[in-house]
């Protein structure tokens, strides 16, 4: 998966104004020959307001979903942020991990800024991607 470095920016910026309450949102964009390409962060609250843990709200998942199918676009990803660990799947973040057709990203803020984006299948990570 490609993510633009202004993406990324817009992530890390989202991450730092959040914390230390972990963010969340969709990574959306295209599928195609040369793989997937994120073309926006589409950021959704948090309604667990939680250092260690995030859950989206459904309203804003059913704006996401709505809004990524009157761009054409896909959901990509679903990604968080981790403010004070590192950026790989915690336990419950591969047991909620429940979609293989989509990635899952973490940005990390703990011990400089890393991006990691996860296919998780089974609760088992079968792919990881570096991104910054």
């Amino acid at each position: 998966m490609i993510i633009p470095q202004t993406v990324i920016r817009e992530m890390i910026n989202q991450a730092q104004q959040d914390a230390p309450i972990e963010t969340c949102g969709y990574l959306l964009g295209t599928s195609g020959a040369d793989g997937d390409v994120v073309t926006e962060n589409y950021w959704m609250e948090n309604i667990d307001h939680s250092e260690e843990h995030f859950s989206f709200a459904p309203k804003d998942q059913f704006a996401a979903l709505k809004y990524a199918r009157s761009k054409g676009l896909k959901i990509l990803a679903n990604w968080h942020s981790h403010p004070a660990s590192p950026s790989r799947p915690s336990q419950e973040d591969l047991r909620l991990a429940n979609d293989p057709t989509i990635r899952y990203a973490i940005l990390s803020l703990h011990e400089g800024i890393h991006l990691n984006s996860f296919k998780i299948v089974g609760a088992q990570v079968v792919d990881k991607e570096i991104h910054l």
